[in-house]
């Protein structure tokens, strides 16, 4: 659990919902302290100083006090250097709000997932291609989750992936050679399907290069970027256990318009 005060903590706001008539909840994502709820009292006063400081996607220092689950905001102060997003960029920073929300435990810190997350948003916010930058969080949230991904080593031989083949990804295992004319029914039953080691969409397969160029962060193939997506998706909805999330909802309606 965190020291009953906390003073200097580098954050990131994720999420605030009102509190009484004039003060918020904040969710905060922190090197040290991992994801922190905090009650900003008076934060919703007109003049209040933290009124302004507590935005989405800015880095900022935060103290904190108290022993319970949610702890008290003490101080805020914005720390700058990062532009502000917009557009599609501000769509895909909440998809990764979202992602730490619901798959984070609270108090658990990953020091390496904050550095990810504050790179992403830098990224996203000097406008580099999406892909490289979402697909790489997603990898580094869910080694620090404990759900690290075999990308490059065959789980039926432990040879190395060939680009030219086609693979099928078993959740929680890692890819496995697809036989020309075998079915995706005949491989669940090989594998134990419903035992937690199920296929990550009975239909889906990628190729071995886009495995190979997702250890290597290469994303410049058009199939690499669909299929590694496809991939993530799958194995994030997993570990989310089937719930959906709100953010990728909103994008994809967004899209249809």
């Amino acid at each position: 659990m965190s020291a009953k005060r906390v003073d200097g903590e580098s954050a990131f706001v994720l999420h605030m919902h009102p509190y009484s008539e004039t003060s918020l909840v904040v969710d905060i994502f922190t090197r040290n302290h991992g994801r922190v709820p905090l009650v900003a009292r008076g934060a919703r006063r007109p003049r209040s100083a933290m009124r302004g400081v507590l935005m989405s996607f800015q880095p900022l220092e935060l103290g904190w006090f108290g022993g319970g689950e949610v702890k008290t905001l003490a101080k805020a102060e914005w720390l700058g250097g990062m532009p502000l997003l917009g557009g599609r960029c501000l769509l895909l920073g909440y998809y990764l709000n979202e992602l730490l929300l619901k798959m984070l435990p609270r108090e658990d810190p990953h020091g390496a997932l904050f550095d990810a997350y504050a790179a992403a948003l830098h990224a996203l916010a000097a406008g580099a291609a999406d892909a490289p930058e979402l697909r790489r969080f997603e990898k580094t949230l869910l080694k620090e989750l404990g759900y690290g991904l075999t990308l490059d080593v065959e789980l039926e031989t432990g040879r190395p992936v060939v680009p030219e083949r086609e693979y099928t990804y078993l959740v929680e295992r890692g890819p496995v050679a697809k036989v020309p004319g075998s079915k995706p029914g005949e491989m669940n039953i090989r594998y134990g399907a419903g035992t937690g080691d199920s296929l990550a969409g009975e239909a889906s397969s990628l190729c071995g290069k886009t495995l190979l160029d997702m250890v290597a962060d290469d994303y410049s193939d058009p199939r690499t970027r669909l299929e590694s997506r496809q991939l993530m998706r799958q194995l994030i909805t997993h570990h989310m256990g089937g719930k959906s999330l709100q953010s990728r909802r909103v994008f994809m309606e967004l899209q249809e318009l």
